[in-house]
């Protein structure tokens, strides 16, 4: 791997880490520091993901339009402004402005730094987004292990050290990425803003749509972590540091336990699509377990099961994408299912938010039961379009004269 590519690497996990320190918190603040229900906590959390949509879109443009240094440079301007401020100054409105600062920055960051990836390192395929991939894990293990001991102090002290770590990877960008600032402005890839499809193609996007609707449930189902259920663990006597124990074993067991999943795949001749519905799955008797969960040990064991379904679904999106995307589209296609994503973040913290409040938390988790079997529904059916292409395609060969 290329010594940039490290670097990049080292950039990310000190990106996540500092990221690590808020995210978990967000709905604990917002309900109990701030005295805010849970549905205005999802409401903030959507303006944040919708800020980090709009800052996806913008941020890969302006890789296009001025290079990925001055890029990340920008973005991590704006998200160090936020949390600077955020650190003295975090009543409601504050929180929910700044929040949509930091989602944006962060917004622009992303698309970013994995079109860089790419561009340091063209010949090594889809290694260089496994790095990343992997270093954005580790960000998740360390921020979310050092969340835990600075809440413990004073749970406002999180603000301090988000800001701090943003500002640490300011110096660090702007010292480490300078010489590749060139290199980085030549770079090209394909964005969202001037993708064309033609009818030839329709039928891959089809796929990528079925495909997408079970992406969103599964990240709307998965989102509940960070939001409802951490407040409903808190609401159960497990600490802050208890809670973000959680998110450091999901962390480490993406990074470390890749080779055990790896394995089950070769071992059960999964497909991409097999392994989806198989991951969801998991997803799903994760949430079987959560629902019965009211100890730390009950909610750890739903975590672990639910970082083996994530690590079955997560990683398969983008390589389908990748597979379904004609030539010179590839980037166009990840846009879509990055979007996606963003869009379960952003829906999910409110849907879940307002099922807790007018009625259970075990209304939530059945609601998110019965979108995973909508979501295997739309797995199974995805790939339709691609066979009905075939066929026909093969119907044309026979009809074709000798």
């Amino acid at each position: 791997m290329p010594k940039a590519l490290w670097l990049l690497v080292v950039a990310m996990v000190i990106n996540v880490t500092g990221a690590s320190f808020l995210w978990p918190l967000n709905a604990i603040i917002i309900h109990q520091e701030l005295g805010r229900s849970l549905t205005a906590a999802g409401f903030i959390l959507m303006l944040n993901a919708f800020a980090g949509v709009i800052g996806n879109l913008i941020g890969g443009r302006l890789f296009d339009k001025i290079g990925a240094y001055r890029t990340m440079i920008l973005s991590i301007i704006i998200t160090t402004i936020s949390a600077t401020i955020l650190a003295f100054f975090h009543s409601y409105y504050f929180y929910m402005f700044l929040l949509m600062g930091l989602g944006f920055g962060s917004g622009m960051m992303f698309p970013a730094m994995y079109a860089l990836a790419g561009s340091l390192w063209p010949e090594g395929g889809r290694k260089p987004f496994n790095a990343m991939y992997v270093a954005q894990n580790v960000g998740v293990a360390l921020g979310t292990a050092l969340v835990g001991v600075v809440a413990s102090i004073q749970l406002t002290y999180v603000f301090s050290a988000n800001a701090a770590m943003y500002a640490f990877l300011l110096v660090f960008v702007i010292f480490a990425f300078r010489g590749m600032k060139a290199k980085a402005a030549n770079a090209q890839t394909a964005n969202v803003f001037e993708q064309k499809t033609s009818l030839r193609s329709n039928y891959r996007l089809h796929s990528l749509f079925l495909l997408s609707v079970a992406f969103f449930i599964c990240w709307v189902a998965y989102t509940q972590w960070q939001a409802n259920v951490s407040v409903h663990t808190q609401s159960l006597g497990i600490s802050l540091q208890q809670y973000s124990l959680f998110w450091t074993v999901n962390g480490l067991m993406i990074v470390f336990a890749q080779p055990v999943v790896s394995w089950l795949i070769k071992r059960g001749k999964m497909s991409l699509k097999g392994q989806m519905i198989v991951g969801v799955i998991i997803f799903m008797a994760s949430y079987i377990v959560l629902s019965e969960a009211t100890i730390f040990s009950g909610f750890l064991a739903a975590m672990i099961i639910l970082t083996f379904g994530e690590m079955f679904v997560w990683p398969a999106v983008p390589t389908i994408a990748n597979d379904l995307a004609p030539k010179g589209k590839e980037g166009f296609y990840q846009g879509i299912v990055n979007s996606v994503s963003t869009g379960g973040k952003m829906i999910g913290p409110l849907l879940g938010g307002m099922l807790v409040d007018f009625y259970s938390m075990t209304i939530l988790i059945y609601v998110l039961l019965g979108m995973f079997g909508i979501a295997i529904v739309f797995l199974m059916k995805y790939d339709t379009p691609i066979i009905k292409r075939n066929m026909s395609l093969e119907k044309e060969e026979m009809n074709l004269p000798s």
